[in-house]
């Protein structure tokens, strides 16, 4: 096909143009995930090359957020811009629509890495774990290829370092332990770099890179196992304190926490991030290797995580799944055309947010997508005069086990990952829904449990950025209702409707009223809790 056919096709099919107006291709794009890197504690700390290579070069985001803090629901909402309300991946099981059968039928033709490969002539390539399902019987086996990836090299299921199965565009290759040719983060470095090598010249570009590091089992490259051996988590002001005012999954945990505990967080804490420096190691061989072939300055590079991650908070020994900043919050990185070096954007963005992002730098029209998230490129240009949201939803379904952990009988069913000490992390009702608040008057969190107590938890970030103190019952009632019909919105939100004015904007309306008209359910057990 001639260019100007191959113009005219991606036109119709939803990209602006195949190449600018200067005839230059349409600039690549690399996304590089870690898996469950926290950046309220420390995470990008042992980052020193990619700080260096993305974000010195671009533009840091100080406040971006995950709207669910687990792997799966994560992924899927990178993958399809949406909130797991709209998605439906609730949490990491095929029960919970990871990876499942109904997920690739209805969601994963319309990732935006489809769109990319289908509308705007992209040649795709994705390395690393996919969603934590991916590849199990259930799901179709390693021999499923999701729609939408000209080079595939997935890992079947949740993140490892040695003896794990790859699916190589759909064919089985199992890996042990050497470490020279076994290592996946060195592995994934590897094949990226091939890619680079071998790709077409012809076409853009879109490579996903997704690390096992910093999650368990932690194992660091053998050079890096004895680096930050004088490190400890972070003892900040919630660090092995109790949970007062909490929801009861918070204030279950054993406050002081075990010598033993301690000594496994800070251990875990460590071995995170030895794992980390082959990231950073990925991170600079990709940015020479773009650099060697002409690439880099016609590429955008973002650097984030899935979710965050806590070690020691309100005495949680460690992982992630809450609602606090710890687990929500995660690190953003970008450089690539038209981005400033040395600064920091203060926006409120989201994961959500980067599939619209990617498709708006290859000329999508992201209108016309289903797509709950907002286009990043006019922060990351410095756009003057740009209307951004104040606010975003944070939703999770607790996952628990039908019967008894057989290493703490005491506790009953319905709650899991109950390590150590049986200090429980997660419970079938450990499901809440939040609004985060990021405006010029409030720096707010709002949340309701869906649970038998109707708990809700509302943290004023400003004065208590740690969020100790829980002022659900202290608030003005008038923010606290307007709150929970805010809750209500979003939770029912579905593309543009997402970006509705939220609470503190100025074009903010409500009527309380509506509360007791469509919401009927949700207005009486706000009632109830405020009584």
């Amino acid at each position: 096909m001639s260019p100007a056919a191959l113009a005219l096709v991606l036109l119709v099919l939803g990209c602006a143009e195949a190449t600018s107006s200067r005839g230059a291709r349409r600039p690549n794009v690399v996304l590089i995930l870690t898996d469950d890197q926290d950046v309220s504690l420390g995470g990008m700390t042992p980052l020193k090359k990619t700080k260096a290579l993305i974000g010195d070069m671009g533009m840091a985001f100080s406040n971006a957020y995950v709207p669910s803090a687990l792997c799966c629901p994560s992924r899927a909402s990178i993958l399809t811009g949406k909130y797991p309300h709209n998605h439906h991946v609730v949490n990491n099981t095929l029960e919970g629509n990871c990876s499942s059968k109904s997920w690739q039928k209805i969601q994963e033709p319309y990732t935006f890495p489809a769109l990319l490969q289908s509308s705007c002539g992209y040649q795709t390539f994705f390395a690393g774990k996919y969603l934590n399902e991916y590849g199990a019987e259930g799901a179709g086996g390693v021999g499923h290829v999701p729609p939408g990836w000209s080079f595939w090299y997935a890992l079947e299921k949740n993140s490892k370092y040695y003896n794990y199965t790859l699916s190589i565009n759909g064919k089985a290759r199992k890996h042990g332990e050497n470490y020279s040719v076994d290592y996946l983060t060195d592995v994934l470095a590897n094949m990226s770099l091939d890619f680079l090598e071998y790709k077409s010249n012809f076409e853009p570009f879109f490579m996903m890179i997704s690390t096992p590091a910093p999650h368990s089992p932690w194992i660091a490259a053998p050079q890096y196992t004895k680096s930050f051996q004088n490190v400890s988590a972070p003892r900040n002001s919630n660090f092995n304190i109790h949970g007062k005012n909490k929801h009861w999954l918070i204030r279950q945990a054993k406050t002081p926490m075990t010598n033993s505990s301690i000594q496994f967080l800070d251990n875990a804490f460590r071995k995170r991030w030895q794992t980390l420096l082959s990231v950073d190691d990925l991170v600079e061989k990709l940015v020479k290797k773009l650099e060697f072939h002409g690439e880099l300055d016609n590429t955008y590079i973002f650097f984030t995580s899935d979710n965050g991650y806590h070690t020691g908070q309100f005495s949680l020994p460690i992982d992630k799944r809450q609602l606090y900043e710890f687990d929500i919050k995660v690190p953003l990185l970008v450089r690539g055309p038209g981005i400033k070096p040395n600064q920091t954007n203060k926006m409120l963005v989201a994961n959500i947010d980067l599939g619209p992002t990617i498709l708006d730098i290859a000329g999508y029209n992201i209108n016309k997508t289903q797509m709950d998230g907002m286009s990043l490129l006019p922060l990351l240009r410095a756009d003057k005069n740009v209307t951004w949201r104040s606010d975003m939803l944070v939703e999770y379904q607790g996952e628990g086990l039908n019967s008894s952990d057989p290493t703490c009988p005491g506790l009953g069913p319905g709650v899991s990952n109950c390590f150590p000490d049986c200090v429980c992390e997660d419970s079938y009702n450990n499901t809440y829904a939040c609004v985060r608040t990021l405006s010029a008057s409030w720096d707010l969190q709002y949340c309701e449990f869906d649970d038998l107590e109707v708990f809700v938890e509302v943290y004023n970030l400003t004065a208590d950025p740690f969020q100790i103190n829980n002022i659900a019952k202290t608030i003005d009632q008038e923010i606290l209702e307007k709150m929970n019909y805010r809750l209500m919105m979003l939770q029912s939100c579905s593309g543009a409707t997402c970006r509705t004015p939220g609470v503190f904007d100025p074009g903010y309306r409500f009527d309380p009223r509506l509360m007791f008209n469509n919401h009927a359910v949700r207005a009486r057990r706000f009632s109830m809790l405020s009584s």
